[in-house]
């Protein structure tokens, strides 16, 4: 089947080729008006962070001969043409890769919690005091305001090196971030539910635990998940300061400029993440596809 385009007349057709060149001249000068801004934005970045250009050109060639330096071994060979000796400490590594995982996953679980006991008490198509949504959000703001480090900094100060302060830091941050994500989904659902267990005369645990609960449920596995990916990564920079795991190792390793043992330690981290990255992105398309399905 041919299908034919009619043409309009030169008549008809000028004054749309003029709006069409129009609009394109006016997309390039927003483009370029918005390239000016960028640069002077960071122009001025540059004077007030007093950033020197030309230093940080000139010292480029550090930045990458060091990523150089991580590929070689004590000896001057290549890490991978002995890969015996480039993972010496296998067996203590993947145990400190271990504690970071448990550090993680606790601290992500204690903060799920305290997430899920909190979001309920913020929204207010379920809390009609003002009062106590508001004490509630200014609690969560807090807990994701303040950086897990500096969290970690003060446990370590209380109860000394290892693991528990790590733990308790990724914990208090997780129920700030996690307890935003769970008050946005607890904002839109839907209130036939809820309004039905009110008229039958339903508690207000009632009516979270029966009608907001299975609706939110999903989405809040998957947020946590979600979360556990950021916090293995997290626990392993809160071992840069003795909270635990092979943060402690690695920073070991390059104040020591063992560059193979970075070399080696990156490595495992990235392996570990992009298994669960891709573990738990499998689980949280299935937990998407069951709420979808219902």
């Amino acid at each position: 089947m041919i299908h034919t385009v009619q043409i309009p007349p030169d008549a008809q057709l000028a004054p749309l080729l003029r709006r069409y060149d129009d609009a394109r001249a006016a997309k390039r000068r927003q483009m370029a008006l918005g390239t000016a801004i960028l640069a002077m934005a960071i122009a001025l970045a540059c004077i007030g962070a007093e950033v020197d250009p030309s230093k940080f050109w000139d010292q480029l060639g550090n930045f990458t001969s060091y990523f150089d330096r991580l590929m070689n071994l004590d000896s001057g060979d290549r890490v991978w043409t002995d890969p015996h000796e480039w993972f010496w400490g296998l067996r203590r590594w993947l145990r400190l890769l271990g504690e970071t995982l448990l550090i993680a996953y606790v601290g992500t679980l204690t903060g799920a919690i305290g997430a899920f006991a909190c979001c309920f008490l913020t929204g207010r198509n379920l809390v009609r005091s003002v009062l106590l949504r508001m004490l509630v959000r200014r609690w969560l703001e807090f807990c994701r305001t303040v950086p897990d480090i500096v969290f970690a900094l003060i446990f370590i100060v209380a109860f000394g090196l290892g693991p528990l302060p790590g733990v308790l830091a990724i914990a208090i941050h997780t129920t700030g971030a996690l307890g935003k994500l769970f008050a946005e989904v607890v904002d839109n659902i839907d209130m036939k539910p809820v309004e039905g267990i009110a008229a039958t005369g339903g508690s207000w645990f009632s009516r979270v635990r029966f009608g907001v609960v299975p609706q939110v449920l999903s989405n809040f596995a998957s947020y946590t998940l979600l979360r556990f990916e950021i916090n293995v990564r997290g626990a392993s920079v809160l071992g840069f300061v003795g909270a635990g795991g092979i943060g402690e190792e690695l920073i070991t390793a390059i104040r020591q400029f063992h560059y193979s043992d970075v070399s080696a330690i990156l490595l495992l981290l990235v392996a570990c993440v992009m298994a669960i990255d891709l573990s738990s992105e499998q689980m949280r398309h299935r937990l998407l596809a069951l709420e979808s399905a219902r």
